[in-house]
């Protein structure tokens, strides 16, 4: 599987990470089975968070073995600076590591969220504290809103932003353009989430099918592999897949043969994003 820089610290990530997600809920065996065939089909980049489900309890049993040929990130929701220091020790016991190559300030929707975290007493000084400790390597943050993530890049030099880059919201809500240029201006590297996305879910979808997407993926293998290839051939390091094991099995495979859009294929899923609400809006 192809790997590419993170940003400009030396690593190199594959170009789709294994989201912890995908073991929430499942029996520790069948955790260790979805770990082990994505690190053997070449993913080194995991990434997990305390708030989904018992994802930590599976994801650590499950690298045991593996953990320093994996580049493992995690997130806290916290703002506050305590909250933030006590949820990065409950995440590292969980997941039975003595660090974090990344740990990230997760889903910063707001400019309340913002100003909070980089408070007096807000959570960036904990992660910055982690790292000078030796707890974290590499700092980031994800966020749902443009506006957000702006402000946070202004406010710190991140390592990586992790961000909704979907070809509907990019093209059709004016939501990423903006974020993928400002952090390439600052050297900051790119990683994608909701590529697999078509949109909101339409009222009265059965959302049993896939429970742990909060949004409609695609599931057509010919339009999801378009719209994953869209996201990775943007200046990005790696994409995020959906937290849906079926849904995770088909990225793996689109990673491994990927290539990028040819202008016809660009035309193709612009045609096809046209078809769907986007997920987000500036």
């Amino acid at each position: 599987m192809e790997r590419r820089p993170y940003g400009n610290t030396g690593e190199q990530l594959s170009i789709i990470a294994f989201g912890g997600i995908v073991v929430m809920g499942l029996d520790q065996r069948e955790a260790d089975r979805w770990v082990r065939e994505a690190y053997d089909r070449g993913v080194n980049y995991f990434d997990v968070a305390p708030s989904y489900g018992d994802a930590e309890e599976r994801l650590g049993p499950a690298l045991k073995g593996i953990r320093d040929g994996v580049f493992l990130a995690c997130k806290t929701g916290k703002r506050r600076k305590s909250e933030a220091a006590e949820e990065l020790r409950a995440s590292l016991k969980r997941l039975g590591t003595d660090h974090f190559d990344l740990y990230q300030l997760h889903a910063l929707t707001t400019e309340e969220d913002v100003e909070q975290a980089f408070g007096p007493d807000g959570a960036m000084e904990a992660l910055v504290e982690a790292r000078a400790a030796g707890l974290v390597r590499y700092l980031g943050f994800s966020a749902h809103s443009v506006k957000a993530a702006l402000t946070a890049l202004e406010r710190f030099a991140f390592n990586s932003v992790l961000f909704p880059f979907n070809v509907t919201a990019f093209y059709h809500g004016n939501f990423g353009p903006q974020v993928l240029e400002a952090a390439q201006t600052r050297c900051v590297a790119r990683l994608a989430l909701k590529a697999m996305a078509r949109g909101p879910w339409p009222e009265g979808a059965d959302r049993s099918i896939h429970p742990n997407c909060w949004y409609e993926p695609y599931t057509d293998p010919a339009a999801a592999e378009l719209a994953l290839r869209w996201t990775l051939s943007l200046p990005i390091t790696a994409a995020v897949p959906p937290g849906d094991p079926k849904l995770y099995g088909m990225a793996l495979t689109f990673a491994e043969r990927f290539r990028p859009l040819s202008d016809e294929e660009l035309a193709q899923v612009r045609q096809q994003a046209e078809q769907a609400v986007p997920l987000f809006r500036e």
